[in-house]
């Protein structure tokens, strides 16, 4: 299995501590240990740390469920992190020969990995003055019996749409006769009271999500899959391969995090909403740049209108004013860059104070 480098990932690797203004994480601004062990007093003396419960802890399970409207904690295998568990579902379920459709601008995984197995890969384009949002004639299209497998982010990263419950049971038709499946990496799910899951709307959905974005817990890397549960069987066989368990202690931290999952919430929405707040203002000011705001998520793709390749003026950024982006070319879309909107508020206003002055500098004058 050859894979080509993973851009958005080695953008990030490279040059990620050389910022000042990180405009690019996906992220919500990480809690700390002690934030998370403000929520309840735990004795971790006497916690074993054994491999524990190989596909996840019971009372984690029952914690991840409530994030869903159906199913048992058998719907349920853990991972480390939605990275992981999303490999685990593609190298579970493909096969050479086998077709997949996917979106772009998007994830770079959802692709070059059906395309390492031997899968034909179907790509269907997102355009921005749809707002980022696809067109179901676009999968009619494609989609026939051959399909194994469409894959899909919702909320989407780079562009951070959001697909609508319409869309979604327009898509589920189209793929019921053919009984394919649909994963969807919902790991921006959550800000929006109204979001639904693809795993709760259809027999053969396949949600996986984790604890970095909005619960701000990056670095436990605890992910999960939910689907139904013959396929949560298959990946439990699978995932011996690639794991043994998340480990009691991930697992311990994921079950407080997750039962005071309203806090956390509300913590990330106050830092999303300021922050979106400050580039409306930003926007008006800055004629050189639009963006399409998502409704939920914490990312989006920034469009500029001057003739600079996006990955020139990403490193010019950095170099100049230690603004740091993720160029649109990562994502094989030119004059765009990828805009979080999670981190902290200040630095976030500062850095695109910074980002004017720069064009100021070197655009305008």
């Amino acid at each position: 299995m050859i894979l080509p480098d993973f851009k958005v990932e080695q953008w990030m690797n490279i040059h990620e501590n050389d910022a000042i203004y990180n405009l690019t994480d996906t992220c919500i601004q990480s809690l700390t240990m002690q934030d998370l062990l403000n929520f309840e007093s735990i004795n971790f003396n006497s916690l074993v740390l054994n491999y524990g419960a190989i596909t996840g802890d019971v009372l984690l399970k029952q914690e991840i469920l409530k994030l869903y409207k159906s199913g048992t904690i058998d719907n349920i295998t853990t991972a480390q992190g939605c990275l992981q568990a999303n490999e685990l579902v593609m190298h579970t379920l493909l096969q050479a020969d086998d077709e997949v459709i996917v979106t772009v601008p998007g994830y770079q995984q959802f692709y070059d990995v059906p395309a390492s197995l031997g899968c034909k890969v179907h790509f269907i384009q997102l355009n921005e003055h749809r707002q980022w949002l696809p067109d179901i004639d676009d999968f009619r299209q494609v989609i026939s019996a051959r399909t194994k497998m469409i894959i899909l982010n919702n909320p989407s990263n780079p562009t951070g749409c959001e697909l609508g419950i319409e869309f979604l049971k327009e898509l589920i038709a189209l793929c019921q006769p053919y009984h394919t499946y649909i994963l969807c990496d919902e790991v921006y799910r959550g800000l929006n009271s109204n979001e639904i899951s693809m795993s709760d709307l259809y027999t053969y959905g396949i949600s996986t999500s984790s604890l970095s974005k909005v619960y701000a817990l990056a670095g436990l890397r605890l992910g999960w899959i939910k689907a139904d549960k013959s396929v949560i069987d298959l990946i439990n066989v699978r995932r011996d391969y690639s794991m043994i368990s998340t480990g009691p202690l991930v697992d311990t931290l994921g079950t407080i995090a997750l039962k005071h999952k309203d806090e956390i919430i509300e913590r990330s929405k106050i830092i999303v909403q300021t922050n979106k707040e400050t580039l409306l203002a930003w926007l008006n000011d800055n004629p050189h740049f639009s963006v399409v705001i998502p409704e939920g998520g914490t990312v989006s793709f920034m469009k500029y209108d001057f003739d600079i390749a996006s990955e020139q003026l990403a490193l010019q950024l950095l170099q100049d004013k230690g603004i740091f982006f993720v160029p649109g070319s990562c994502f094989d879309f030119e004059n765009h860059m990828r805009l979080g909107l999670g981190q902290d508020c200040t630095m976030f206003a500062q850095g695109l104070n910074q980002l004017s002055q720069w064009v100021s500098e070197n655009i305008e004058s």
